[in-house]
């Protein structure tokens, strides 16, 4: 048990996956899914008010009128997919975890909503000219892997019909200023991580030379080890124009936040609204 620990504790190289399932396993979904559903707090979907606040802000620069399919990407337990549904969008949701989709469903059904989720991973989305805007909220766009984001915004450019809308929204390097690396230890007769006794390395390994961090939590139990490794990569401007122009999109403008908010030089978040370049533009 000892050499296998021993292995974690050197810097993984980038974007090293996990060993373990994250956002599908049976046990952490549950905990994902009670953080999603409570409203006062910013923890695996915002609280309640700045996404109200959101879906307003998302509605009245993309208007049901002129952009009315959309897809909500990482969609969850459709906290937000229900919200574009009220406005008066016609709403696909997208999610990996079985449980958030089987929430959402059994929520919308109960409500009337009629509302269509699938569970899928995004990277192996196959749409075609179906919809007039996406959405990507919460800075998921970060967690992938430098050649994930590229196939990931090739994607959604494929599912949006010309001139159809991408808002998502990502960190800047000024999230994590002033954290440093660090390891802790931390035991648990059962949590978050696991129904059974458990004791959980938590790092943090920075590399600053590409905007990228690594949250990763390494599992002990009786008889296995698991790591998860939790990637963010954060960004500049410069990037992403480049980003998207590769994938047929050009930028209509940045924001503060995905609810509006003001742009600076020194915020922790970046939202970006872009349109999908028609074919005979590219």
């Amino acid at each position: 048990m000892l050499q296998n620990i021993k292995k974690y504790m050197q810097k993984p190289d980038m974007y090293a996956p996990s060993t373990a399932k994250f956002w599908d396993d049976n046990h952490i979904s549950k905990g994902m899914l009670e953080a999603h559903l409570n409203p006062a707090i910013d923890s695996a979907t915002r609280n309640l008010d700045f996404v109200q606040r959101s879906v307003g802000w998302i509605s009245s620069i993309a208007p049901t009128g002129k952009y009315p399919r959309l897809l909500d990407l990482g969609c969850g337990p459709g906290i937000y997919a229900e919200l574009f549904y009220d406005t008066g969008y016609q709403v696909t949701g997208v999610d990996l975890s079985k449980r958030s989709i089987e929430y959402a469903q059994r929520s919308a059904e109960t409500k009337g909503k009629h509302i269509t989720y699938k569970i899928c991973d995004y990277l192996l989305l196959n749409y075609q000219n179906q919809f007039d805007i996406a959405t990507l909220i919460y800075c998921d766009f970060g967690v992938l892997s430098t050649n994930d984001r590229a196939a990931l915004l090739k994607k959604i450019r494929d599912a949006l019909r010309p001139n159809g809308c991408l808002i998502f929204d990502v960190f800047t390097p000024q999230q994590y200023v002033g954290q440093e690396e660090y390891k802790d230890w931390v035991y648990a007769d059962s949590g978050f991580w696991g129904e059974t006794p458990y004791l959980c390395l938590n790092s943090l390994y920075r590399y600053d030379e590409e905007n990228t961090f690594l949250r990763q939590h390494l599992i002990i139990t009786e008889d296995q080890i698991n790591c998860y490794n939790v990637w963010e990569h954060t960004f500049k401007k410069d990037e992403l124009i480049s980003d998207l122009a590769d994938a047929g999109f050009k930028i209509v403008g940045f924001y503060g936040d995905i609810a509006g908010g003001a742009n600076s030089n020194d915020g922790k978040h970046l939202c970006v609204v872009a349109e999908r370049i028609a074919d005979n533009r590219l």
